[in-house]
């Protein structure tokens, strides 16, 4: 089984969301029987993969950063977080109770250190904050961690 995870940007457009929804599906694909994915399950990229990871039958392994993590992600999307976490096969919390940049940033370096590849839904831009895409990235390639990134054409956020 490959051990993909996944970092990326939140509040993506609409329309730039379902280009990126077709391009992680299609790198998914080819491992259809032979993935696990893991996601910390926010809206944006994270959820997006989450969905097509279980919609091809793998499993999902959820990282949830911290206790009070719900809380920081927006309420539009505590449902759909609320599902995908349920059909986690299996969930890794870590350590923290807020949901703090630092907390974040130990996220993505855990998904990083208990992956085989990395996608990233990343405009190549630096991160806004600590823990940011930018930041998981670097990590990742510092670990010599296989990484795609995923960012189409003119898109923007």
């Amino acid at each position: 089984m490959r051990r993909i995870a996944i970092t990326g940007h939140r509040g993506l457009p609409p329309d730039a969301e379902a280009r990126i929804d077709r391009a992680v599906r299609a790198r998914l694909e080819p491992l259809r029987g032979r993935l696990i994915g893991l996601s910390c399950l926010a809206d944006g990229a994270d959820a997006l993969f989450a969905r097509a990871v279980l919609d091809l039958g793998a499993p999902l392994e959820a990282v949830v950063p911290a206790e009070r993590y719900r809380d920081g992600l927006p309420s539009a999307h505590h449902p759909v977080y609320d599902a995908l976490l349920a059909r986690a096969r299996l969930v890794h919390r870590l350590p923290h109770i807020d949901s703090t940049a630092r907390a974040h940033l130990e996220a993505g370096r855990y998904m990083v250190d208990h992956c085989d590849e990395l996608i990233a839904v990343w405009d190549g831009r630096p991160a806004r904050g600590p823990g940011g895409t930018a930041d998981i990235v670097g990590y990742a390639h510092a670990a010599e961690r296989p990484t795609a990134v995923i960012w189409p054409e003119g898109a923007r956020r």
